[in-house]
């Protein structure tokens, strides 16, 4: 608060009055009048110096302004608060806000609800759903119960989440290359060089459908699956993400992927890191025939002689750093077997011949963890074999392979009763502990 003198020169008399100044919601100056107080020369017959007196009054008017808006806070510390407390509010998601906002998912998802007939916010949602699976993943109905801890509106309910769904899976390819085209603006994305991976989710149902099948699980269950292909930048972010049937084998994801890369996201030649899952003579076809390249590794345990021969003698290795070691050559005639399909006939293989250049790299670190979680499953399989009741298929599936005479039921995935005494395989152990080696 001030005094303001304003001259009237109609009567040739100044003017006084306390008067507030503050911006309005647009940001623009404005003043309120406090309080009128009269004509200077009319109150000069009252004080010695009117201007002196209410300008002192004016700030003490602003003082007690000031006072009465300010409060103060007493902290218990020895009471804790519980994250559940609809009073315990989360401050920490305005960051991932900040990076929703700045890839304009909410903008995209607000276009593309506008002519839908469903009455719940469906963007809300997805920035629920978002905010939760990050800082506390959960369910569904675990991201609605806690919904208050953020300061975000979100007036919905369970049965709306629900609903909202099937809208997600119809827009979800438009989302990922809404989000590509964000990150390429806003982080430069580069996209000549992808990572992929398949990975699977099982469901705890009895009856197949044409999505969730039965196929091999990486849980070991025998509960129908879905798997799903997921391709990432260099920077370890998704760039798009398929799924597919339970029963396809994740060699057969890898080129339905990539076309759908190369067409609706712009990418012309790139470079595809996988592991050996990936790694056949279709893909690998596939990747020479569009002129890109691929890096994928090779099991060492289940190749030729020759080839064990060449990775495992010490001829040729030269020291990367100071606890790995690589080696190359290239092989002008490597050969692979590509499917070809026969009209009225099953696919048969072909032989093909292709360059490649074979990696062979040894990393000490990699050994010793290797030897660990080696060491960590054949306990387990001592265990097996002293108690095999105590069998379960989805924990103990990898201990098996280390067990001679071990007879399991396809269908219940028990222990079958045989005659044969259960025996580690040592043989199996002992060559594992020379083949610690990465293949590229």
């Amino acid at each position: 608060m001030h005094l303001r003198k304003a001259y009237d020169k109609r009567i040739n008399k100044t003017y006084l009055s306390i008067v507030h100044g503050y911006r309005d919601e647009n940001g623009k100056p404005k003043s309120k009048t406090i309080k009128s107080l009269g004509y200077l020369d009319d109150l000069q017959k009252q004080y010695p110096d009117p201007i002196a007196h209410f300008t002192a009054v004016a700030k003490a008017m602003d003082d007690e302004r000031k006072a009465l808006n300010k409060i103060s806070v007493t902290l218990d510390m020895s009471i804790q608060l519980n994250l559940g407390d609809t009073y315990c509010k989360n401050y920490g998601y305005l960051v991932l806000s900040k990076l929703y906002h700045e890839l304009e998912i909410d903008r995209f998802l607000d276009n593309a609800r506008r002519h839908k007939k469903f009455s719940f916010n469906s963007e809300a949602i997805m920035r629920l759903l978002i905010y939760s699976r990050l800082l506390n993943p959960g369910s569904k109905r675990n991201a609605v119960l806690n919904k208050d801890q953020f300061f975000d509106n979100f007036d919905f309910t369970l049965d709306d989440v629900y609903h909202a769904l099937d809208h997600f899976h119809e827009i979800s390819e438009q989302l990922q290359k809404h989000l590509h085209q964000k990150v390429v603006e806003q982080y430069n994305r580069k996209t000549d060089l992808v990572y992929y991976d398949v990975t699977n989710y099982y469901f705890e149902i009895d009856k197949q459908d044409e999505l969730r099948k039965k196929g091999y699980s990486k849980q070991g269950r025998k509960s129908p699956i879905v798997q799903m292909g997921l391709l990432m930048d260099t920077l370890g972010l998704p760039i798009s993400y398929k799924l597919f049937p339970g029963n396809t084998h994740d060699s057969q994801t890898l080129m339905p992927v990539l076309k759908e890369l190369k067409k609706h996201f712009g990418v012309k030649r790139l470079i595809t890191v996988a592991d050996k899952g990936l790694n056949s003579g279709d893909n690998i076809a596939f990747n020479t025939a569009l002129k890109d390249g691929y890096i994928y590794s090779k099991s060492v345990r289940g190749a030729s002689d020759e080839f064990k021969k060449w990775v495992l003698e010490d001829a040729g290795y030269h020291k990367n750093t100071e606890n790995t070691k690589i080696k190359s050559r290239i092989i002008p005639d490597a050969e692979i077997f590509v499917s070809v399909e026969q009209k009225g006939k099953k696919t048969k293989k072909q032989k093909l011949k292709v360059e490649q250049k074979q990696i062979a790299f040894y990393s000490e670190k990699y050994a010793k963890r290797a030897k660990h979680k080696r060491e960590e499953v054949i306990n387990k399989a001592v265990n097996l074999i002293a108690n095999p009741s105590k069998y379960r298929r989805s924990f103990d599936y990898g201990a098996v392979g280390y067990i001679k005479n071990l007879k399991i039921d396809k269908d219940t995935g028990e222990i079958l009763n045989t005659d044969e005494k259960l025996l580690l395989d040592f043989d199996k152990i002992e060559e594992e502990k020379n083949l610690m080696v990465t293949m590229l």
